[in-house]
């Protein structure tokens, strides 16, 4: 395995809300390899009126966020978070946009994506994004939605299993921000036990999580490079 991917904690983050409501829930899984070694996760307060269909996604009600501090208040959370290591989402521009909606920018930050470890930039990526990792790595499913790859790859048992130690009560299902933060988890850790997979690389990992093809071709030469 790759001495950065043993060496430098990566950070799995989930929101749950909307970019009208804000962030209603987060949660954080810091892994380094294929070890969890801490679980964060809170509720916050909205920023306007939930839809009746938000709701019934997430299971967050106005009532449960009643008075509670706005995801505003977190900066010093995710702004070190980012400047520890990477940042890592299923469908990772989801969690990027609400990130740059809250805070444009972190505080200047490790470019993973620099040959110079000392190299800095002040943005939330380059991002890790399981979505693309698996779409990449495991052509042709039948789809690459997280609840599908818990299923295909066999993780639900230990992703239970955790949810039971780490998840708040009531919050350890799918569309709850810490439970879907370990199942992300569970699918970035469980590639660092493949075999064939042996000299994975953390930025081999930023080349299969892009966004495009274009995206693709640019990280793969500057590997090579």
């Amino acid at each position: 395995m790759d001495k950065n991917i043993t060496e430098t904690p990566i950070h799995v983050v989930d929101f749950e809300g909307s970019l009208t409501s804000g962030v209603l829930e987060w949660g954080v899984v810091s892994i380094i390899g294929n070890s969890i070694f801490k679980t964060q996760s809170r509720l916050c307060g909205n920023r306007s009126s939930l839809s009746e269909k938000e709701v019934q996604q997430h299971g967050i009600s106005e009532a449960l966020i009643k008075d509670l501090e706005p995801f505003e208040a977190d900066w010093d959370l995710f702004a070190g978070l980012r400047q520890s290591g990477p940042l890592c989402a299923h469908h990772a521009i989801i969690e990027n946009g609400f990130l740059r909606k809250t805070w444009a920018y972190p505080r200047a930050s490790r470019d993973f994506l620099a040959k110079d470890p000392n190299k800095t930039v002040a943005d939330w990526g380059p991002w890790l994004d399981t979505l693309q990792i698996y779409r990449r790595l495991y052509p042709g499913l039948e789809s690459y939605q997280l609840d599908h790859l818990v299923k295909v790859f066999e993780i639900r048992d230990k992703l239970e299993s955790l949810a039971k130690s780490h998840c708040p009560q009531g919050r350890g299902r799918f569309h709850c921000a810490l439970f879907d933060a370990l199942a992300s988890a569970l699918l970035i850790m469980r590639l660092f036990e493949q075999k064939e997979l042996v000299d994975l690389s953390l930025y081999q990992l930023f080349i299969f999580s892009s966004n495009s093809s274009a995206q693709l071709k640019d990280r793969s030469q500057q590997e090579l490079l």
